[in-house]
């Protein structure tokens, strides 16, 4: 390295360094990178997204910085690896529940299958002339015999490769530790939002808020049509509220069927205004079902709002939240908790 690049990166790490410091910037590879860049002002499109998310929390979080990594440093390869992990867990996901449906849909055909058999043999038991058709009625037995064989050996398979997609997930789930995507819905994950919010909370935590959204009878969307239709519940809520996110407001799937969203310099009333702009979205919300070709229109979700104070811990943020969503849920669902004074 020459007398000449060597001062320009001495230089550079001087500037990157207290600016870092000054944002509570974690000294990570991919951040003195980042950072690096940003001081050089060789890249204007990084510095004005830099410079966009800074105004808007006083620091880069976590996934900010993931992102603005992989957009602006990362290599293609990186990036097709991320993206061809991405898909085989939404593949993985999709698939096992596909197959758990397509197990309960033949166990109820084996059940029905067994049920109207028994009445062709009471039939026979009870006397009844059937001496023309019997022996039509006998193959049919023998028949039924073949696609209980049949659908044992479906099931026995379908179990097996059921068993094969879970160990692929559990694989790429030990991979795919430092993903900050949930792969179905492609909301920001758990993860991600225990990293932000950290970082908010440690940086600048006055007029924190967090939403907490769940939706309400989730358990019921797939009971009653199949867990393909759940997952198309979770992808368009998670859109929803996505798309309603202004102001440096983030979203994120943490958990089954629960959303968060998180609301930099902010303040209850303008976060409990978002939370009641999602819901009103949410609700208007309306899904067709393949399989019974019948529309569903009845998909809501609650919601419980909390704001940062000077004596809070960050983890009494959360626990505030979900318990004015429990309180939502207590009173009926659908609603955003608390009422305004």
């Amino acid at each position: 390295m020459s007398d000449k690049i060597l001062k320009k990166a001495t230089l550079n790490l001087k500037k990157a360094v207290p600016l870092m410091m000054k944002h509570q910037i974690p000294a990570t590879p991919s951040n003195y990178a980042l950072w690096y860049l940003y001081v050089d002002d060789q890249n204007p499109e990084l510095n004005a997204a830099i410079d966009e998310i800074i105004s808007e929390y006083d620091t880069v979080p976590t996934t900010s910085s993931q992102i603005l990594y992989q957009n602006h440093i990362a290599s293609q390869e990186e990036l097709d690896v991320k993206s061809m992990r991405h898909s085989l867990e939404a593949m993985a996901t999709e698939l096992s529940q596909t197959m758990t449906d397509t197990g309960s849909d033949t166990n109820a055909f084996q059940s029905s299958i067994d049920k109207n058999f028994a009445k062709l043999n009471r039939i026979e038991e009870d006397g009844i002339p059937l001496e023309q058709v019997l022996g039509l009625v006998r193959n049919l037995i023998d028949d039924a015999a073949n696609i209980r064989q049949s659908t044992d050996f479906f099931n026995s398979q379908l179990g097996k490769a059921q068993a094969e997609i879970e160990n692929l997930k559990n694989q790429l789930k030990e991979t795919e530790k430092e993903a900050l995507n949930d792969a179905l819905t492609g909301a920001l994950n758990r993860r991600a939002f225990d990293a932000d919010f950290k970082d908010l909370f440690d940086s600048t935590p006055e007029g924190l808020c967090i939403i907490i959204a769940d939706i309400d009878h989730f358990k019921a969307f797939n009971d009653n049509y199949g867990h393909v239709l759940g997952d198309q519940v979770l992808k368009i809520v998670a859109k929803r509220i996505n798309e309603a996110c202004r102001d440096g407001a983030k979203a994120y799937r943490i958990g089954g069927e629960e959303f968060a969203i998180i609301c930099p310099k902010s303040n209850l009333r303008s976060a409990r205004h978002l939370a009641e702009s999602v819901r009103r979205a949410i609700e208007k919300l309306s899904l067709k079902d393949r399989r019974s070709n019948q529309r569903i229109d009845n998909i809501t979700c609650s919601f419980g709002v909390a704001e940062y104070n000077m004596v809070s811990k960050s983890r009494a943020i959360v626990d505030a939240a979900d318990t004015q969503l429990y309180e939502a849920k207590r009173l009926g669902r659908n609603r955003v908790m608390p009422i305004p004074s």
